[in-house]
């Protein structure tokens, strides 16, 4: 494995040349393993709070660029770091890729793939994570606020008030933000995704395992529930992954692939640190959709 300084001086060795160092790595990876790989990485760590690092309809674009011409029946690894995002697009990029590989697909997660992100890999076939990888809760989010927070609100107030009604007064100003129709589009969120992840888990990882719906349901307890995982932002450990009942294995198991692996993940880095790309969706033929400020890059 190159590590993060050797390979910060070959790209500086190269000029500067962040996409042949990139995809040097990216194809001794195919080269190891003989299946398609794609990359995911979003650059929302290295440029926070810029709009389009989060996982939205627009990748479809970058997706469809990195699949077309690929042998299908070698099957994918998909690198995913993402901080997550829309759910519809979620659920349409899943969709996506399933009709394109079926169940042949293993999520690869070198550093973070939260929210959306950890949804992705729960639709794939097995996910493969380092000793410093971490996965995240599922539970949906309305303008950055957890749904589930928004019910438990509301329940609490409505049970705090029928218990005494001189709570109203305390709560009257707090359920007064609630916009209507708030508190159900909240419970329809929170159905959508967990229904969603667990036809996934059950049509993918979990399919002929026994106890599999029993094993989904886990799962899905310990991924969306708010009052189990306290925080949105919380980080799931391998450990933590293969305990709840997801087939995940440790990269540290295989070394040869674990340095092919954080090799790209080093070279993505590097470039979302040192060029103004946000996010990059690339093949191991070099074929690339990588999104600029103001601008998108398609490399064939």
């Amino acid at each position: 494995m190159a590590n993060w300084n050797e390979i910060l001086n070959e790209i500086q060795a190269s000029g500067s040349t962040h996409d042949i160092v990139r995809r040097k790595y990216l194809a001794k990876l195919h080269e190891l393993t003989g299946r398609n790989i794609i990359i995911y990485y979003s650059g929302w760590l290295q440029k926070p709070g810029l709009p389009g690092t989060e996982l939205n309809d627009a990748d479809k674009n970058g997706f469809m660029n990195a699949i077309h011409g690929l042998d299908k029946s070698k099957g994918l690894d998909l690198l995913l770091h993402t901080p997550g995002g829309e759910t519809a697009a979620t659920e349409s990029l899943v969709d996506y890729l399933r009709s394109m590989f079926g169940s042949n697909i293993r999520a690869i997660v070198p550093q973070l793939a939260l929210s959306a992100g950890t949804m992705i890999a729960c639709a794939c076939n097995q996910v493969i994570m380092g000793k410093h990888s971490s996965l995240g809760p599922i539970d949906p989010q309305f303008h950055g606020v957890p749904a589930h927070g928004v019910v438990e609100e509301f329940l609490r107030a409505h049970k705090e008030i029928r218990a005494d009604q001189s709570k109203a007064a305390v709560w009257q100003p707090i359920i007064a933000k609630y916009q209507p129709t708030l508190v159900g589009e909240c419970e329809k969120a929170i159905a959508w995704s967990n229904e969603m992840v667990r036809e996934w888990l059950l049509s993918g990882m979990l399919n002929g395992e026994e106890n599999a719906e029993q094993v989904a349901d886990n799962i899905i307890a310990e991924l969306a529930d708010h009052a189990l995982t306290k925080s949105h932002a919380r980080h799931i450990s391998y450990s933590k992954a293969k305990e709840i009942g997801l087939k995940v294995s440790l990269l540290e198991d295989e070394p040869n692939l674990q340095e092919a692996v954080l090799s790209v993940h080093h070279s993505c880095i590097h470039t979302l640190s040192g060029t103004g790309a946000y996010k990059i969706i690339e093949n191991h033929l070099g074929v690339a959709y990588i999104q600029i400020a103001r601008q998108v890059v398609v490399q064939q």
